[in-house]
C-alpha cells in the first residue's frame, strides 16, 4: 500500500521493471556522490557502510517529514582511546528524493548533498556546524 503522495510501487511486471530501473539509477547517483568525495575525507570511510533503502523503517522518520538520509553509529571524533573503529551506517532513502526532486538532475544534486551531509556526521560534524558551513557557502556565491 502506498502512502499519500507516494506513487504505487508494486503489482505487475511493468511496474516491477520500472521500480528496479529507478532503484538502479538511484544506487548509481549515490555511488557517484560517494566516488566524488575528496581525499582525505574519503579515506575515513572504511568503517562506515553506505547503502540505499526505498524508505525509512518504522520510527526512523518524524511524522509529516521527509527523511533523505540517516547516519547511525559513533562519529570518528568520539572513538575510544584505542581509535577502534565501531561500525557505522549511512542510509540514503530513495523515495523521499524522488518525491521532493522529480527532475533527475536536481535529484542527483540533492543525493550528493545528502551523502555529504551524512558523511559529515560520520566525521563528527553536527547539524549546527553544518548549517553554519552551508550559510557561509551561500554568502560567498
Amino acid at each position: 500500500m502506498s502512502e499519500p503522495g507516494w506513487p504505487d510501487e508494486g503489482g505487475d511486471g511493468a511496474r516491477d521493471d520500472e521500480l528496479e530501473r529507478r532503484r538502479d539509477e538511484f544506487d548509481e547517483m549515490v555511488a557517484d556522490a560517494v566516488a566524488a568525495i575528496p581525499r582525505p575525507y574519503s579515506e575515513q570511510l572504511g568503517s562506515v557502510a553506505i547503502l540505499t533503502e526505498d524508505e525509512p523503517a518504522s520510527g526512523q522518520q518524524a511524522p509529516g517529514t521527509l527523511l533523505f538520509g540517516l547516519y547511525q553509529g559513533v562519529p570518528r571524533t568520539a572513538w575510544g582511546a584505542t581509535n577502534a573503529a565501531i561500525p557505522s551506517k549511512i542510509t540514503i532513502f530513495r523515495r523521499a528524493h524522488e518525491l521532493a526532486f522529480p527532475d533527475p538532475v536536481a535529484r542527483a544534486e540533492r543525493v550528493r548533498s545528502t551523502v555529504l551531509h551524512e558523511v559529515a556526521h560520520h566525521l563528527g560534524i553536527d547539524d549546527a556546524t553544518l548549517q553554519r558551513i552551508e550559510a557561509g557557502r551561500h554568502e560567498h556565491r
